[in-house]
């Protein structure tokens, strides 16, 4: 009996990786509702945790779908979009609840408008049916991203148990910046010569 092409597709599409994907987008808005609450440390742990769970699956979707072979286009197209929905949600509600202020800000809006620039710049190359692949720097500098987050996220509650966290926090913030700018410029560079020919 064969397999119709709609249902072979949603069978693909709907493969552990991209639920996984799917999962860390719908821990996003859990994640900010627990931190509205910056004094409740049951709160804080609570958005950690979930935080900790959504910086796993970014890991295991991608290693996933590759080792089984269930790569999609909605799985590529999904991914980089969960990340930014994590770290551009999780900044902003550190920003307001003051964990994230004075130089350090500089820090988040250097991550954000990498961000934007990436995304209007990747929009623009898939207009052309050009494809920039994600660089090794680039998944390290979401890992450090996500793990500067977590202390950042952790922030009073885990000060009573490792005195420094925001400090850490801070400082690994800075580094992913950096990293961030690197990436940021070597996308734009890769898509330069297309935005001028254009």
């Amino acid at each position: 009996m064969s397999v119709s092409p709609a249902r072979s597709g949603a069978r693909r599409n709907f493969n552990l990786p991209n639920l996984l994907t799917f999962g860390r987008v719908v821990i996003v808005p859990a994640v900010v509702a627990c931190l509205f609450w910056p004094d409740n440390y049951a709160l804080r742990w609570t958005a950690l945790g979930l935080f900790a769970v959504a910086g796993i699956t970014d890991f295991f979707d991608g290693y996933l779908a590759r080792a089984w072979a269930q790569q999609s286009a909605l799985g590529r197209m999904l991914d980089p979009i969960a990340d930014k929905l994590l770290v551009s949600s999780a900044l902003m509600i550190l920003v307001a609840d003051g964990t994230i202020k004075s130089w350090s800000l500089w820090a988040a809006i250097v991550i954000l408008c990498r961000e934007i620039l990436v995304s209007g710049l990747r929009e623009f190359l898939a207009e052309l049916k050009v494809s920039v692949p994600v660089s090794n720097v680039a998944k390290w500098k979401t890992t450090l991203q996500i793990v500067a987050l977590a202390f950042l996220i952790a922030g009073r509650a885990g000060e009573a148990v490792l005195p420094g966290t925001v400090r850490i926090g801070l400082a690994l913030l800075w580094l992913a910046a950096i990293l961030t700018l690197y990436t940021g410029w070597d996308y734009f560079r890769a898509g330069i010569k297309y935005v001028v020919e254009e």
